[in-house]
């Protein structure tokens, strides 16, 4: 499909009806992909952190508490409702072995935790996830059909 809308790192794009949303990069990142389906309209947001503490950054597509949150609202001002939203997530993996028991212990796995705290809380179902691991992936979501595809170097692309 020629119509890719490319979400960046800590960005976020919506699309409706038809187009592909497509993220690089997802090492400990989180693509979330949020779908109405009733009315084909789809948002992915690129979550590098959890949750946003006083860092003093004004972006707040970067961490999965505000992120997910703005774009649901932003999805709700183009007609979704979020009783009818789904979800689906990748990334979250463990890319350096970090021996730290902080913030800096395994990033991809507290983005990948805080990204589901935050869908049970705004009570969005998530239906599928390829996360964890230690590899990269590059994350599309065709949102005329609500289809993801997944794909990891060397490996068979995974389609959910």
């Amino acid at each position: 499909m020629d119509n890719k809308n490319i979400v960046g790192i800590a960005d976020m794009k919506i699309a409706r009806a038809e187009g592909v949303l497509i993220t690089y990069a997802l090492g400990s990142c989180v693509g979330v992909c949020l779908y109405d389906p009733i009315i084909k309209l789809g948002g992915m947001v690129h979550i590098m952190l959890p949750e946003a503490l006083s860092t003093g950054s004004n972006n707040v597509f970067k961490y999965a508490d505000t992120g997910i949150r703005e774009t649901i609202r932003k999805m709700e001002v183009f007609g979704a409702r979020k009783d009818r939203m789904v979800c689906k997530i990748a990334g979250g993996a463990k890319m350096f072995e970090v021996q730290a028991t902080g913030p800096l212990g395994n990033i991809g796995e507290r983005n990948t935790i805080s990204v589901k705290e935050i869908l049970k809380s705004e009570r969005i179902r998530l239906l599928k996830e390829d996360t964890g691991s230690n590899c990269a992936r590059t994350l599309s979501f065709d949102v005329s059909t609500g289809m993801a595809k997944i794909k990891v170097f060397g490996k068979t692309d995974l389609i959910f």
